[in-house]
Formats: structure tokens, C-alpha cells, sequence
């Protein structure tokens, strides 16, 4: 069974490592005996290139905590990876997937919204409230994924803002959604653990009926990893679990 190394982006919040920390606890929980490793791109440690240098090939598969196809997953990996000399296979972002729709759910449920009520989901617009990219493909597919949503789950109105980047903002967004006739509101973070941005989108969601947490170690986060693991082990010649 190859080992997992999961890659973080990092932040000088302590939330964001603590909240890695948990989502590689779940992990293990649902896989007993997996090795499991993280390494981050900036501020925390240990860096990717410090950590790589421990397997051997064929010994792990690299799993972005990305959650779309944009500078870090293009770039900064791939240019991080070369710099240590490792050919570590990598494994696709995590979105998107139904798995972080009912992760998204599972935080609304949190936050008091019946998410398993038809009648509740018609009359409620939800924001999806991402980081933002200056990758149009990027942002393309949070709002495919938002549209997805709407479609798929009967929600009065699913709405994309951004916490950074160009707009709209949750304002605009909630706004937005009133306009389409919902009649409650719902912010959702499609954010991967606290820090800035998380920190921002909630002091602009005041006027929101239900603000989520972030995504965190949700079991489906942990599954979706674990998924990521097993689908690019054989393609990389690997054994999966």
C-alpha cells in the first residue's frame, strides 16, 4: 500500500495546520495502517521539498488539499516537486465531486439548515463562497459545481461569491439570491480549513440566515483523499489499497 502524502497550501494561521492535522487523523480513522504525511507549499513545515526525499519510487502518491485546478496545482507543485528532484506521482485536485457537495451539507446541517427537507431547500438560496482565482478555468468550475448544486438538490438558488480576487463578493451574492425569490439564505465556505479568507467571508455574511463552517475534516473530505489515493496508485504503477 503506497504511502499517502497529502500538500497543503499553509498559512501563518495555526488554525489552518491544526485543521490539517485533524483531516489527517480522520483519514487514518477510516483507513487504519495507512501512512500518512503531510507537507506544506509556504509558511508551515515541514515544505514538500524537505519531505519527498523520504520515499523512494514507488513508495507514495502525492494528494493536493486543492480544491480546484489553479496556480498551486499548475504551478507551484509541479515546480516544487522538479526543484527536489522527485518524480512522486500526483493525483488529481479534489473538486470536483458529490463528495464535497455533501461535505458542503453537512456544515449547513450544522449550521441549523434541514438540508434533508425538500420544502426547506426550495424556498433557501445558498452562496457558495470560494477563495478565487485568477484562473478563469478555475473559477469556471466552482461556478459549474454551484450550478450542479442548484440543479441536483433543488436549492431556490445557488449563487458563487469570492473572498478574493474579482467579484462578486457574499453581498452581492445574497443580494442576488433574494432577487431569484429565496426567502432564507445560507453561506457556505467551499474553504478547506480557517484562515484569512474564511475569516473575511464570514464578517460579510452578517446578513445570511446560516453561515457554515469550513469544510475541515469532514468524513466525505477524508474519502475523497483516500479516493484520490486509489485511483492514482494503479495508474502510476502502484499497488493501491
Amino acid at each position: 500500500m503506497p504511502a499517502l502524502l497529502l500538500i497543503a497550501h499553509g498559512s501563518r494561521d495555526p488554525r489552518h495546520a491544526a485543521t490539517v492535522a485533524a483531516l489527517v487523523e480522520e483519514v487514518r480513522a477510516q483507513r487504519p495502517g495507512q501512512d500518512v504525511a503531510t507537507a506544506y507549499l509556504d509558511h508551515c513545515a515541514p515544505r514538500l521539498p524537505q519531505l519527498v526525499h523520504r520515499y523512494g519510487p514507488g513508495e507514495a502518491v502525492a494528494v493536493p488539499l486543492l480544491l480546484n485546478r489553479a496556480y498551486h496545482a499548475k504551478h507551484d507543485i509541479p515546480a516544487a516537486l522538479r526543484s527536489a528532484g522527485s518524480a512522486l506521482p500526483v493525483a488529481d485536485v479534489l473538486g470536483p465531486s458529490p463528495l464535497l457537495l455533501a461535505a458542503l451539507e453537512r456544515r449547513l446541517a450544522e449550521a441549523g439548515l434541514d438540508v434533508r427537507s425538500a420544502a426547506v431547500r426550495a424556498r433557501t438560496g445558498v452562496v457558495l463562497a470560494a477563495a478565487g482565482s485568477s484562473d478563469p478555468a478555475a473559477d469556471a468550475a466552482t461556478r459549474a459545481l454551484a450550478a450542479h448544486w442548484h440543479r441536483t438538490r433543488g436549492w431556490a438558488a445557488v449563487e458563487v461569491a469570492y473572498a478574493s480576487a474579482t467579484g462578486p463578493r457574499v453581498p452581492d451574492a445574497l443580494a442576488a439570491l433574494r432577487t431569484a425569490g429565496a426567502t432564507r439564505t445560507a453561506v457556505s465556505p467551499y474553504l478547506l480549513a480557517p484562515g484569512l479568507l474564511p475569516d473575511r467571508i464570514a464578517t460579510a455574511a452578517t446578513a445570511t440566515d446560516h453561515l457554515a463552517r469550513v469544510l475541515g475534516p469532514a468524513p466525505e473530505l477524508a474519502t475523497l483523499i483516500l479516493h484520490r489515493l486509489d485511483t492514482t496508485a494503479p495508474a502510476a504503477g502502484l499497488l493501491a489499497a
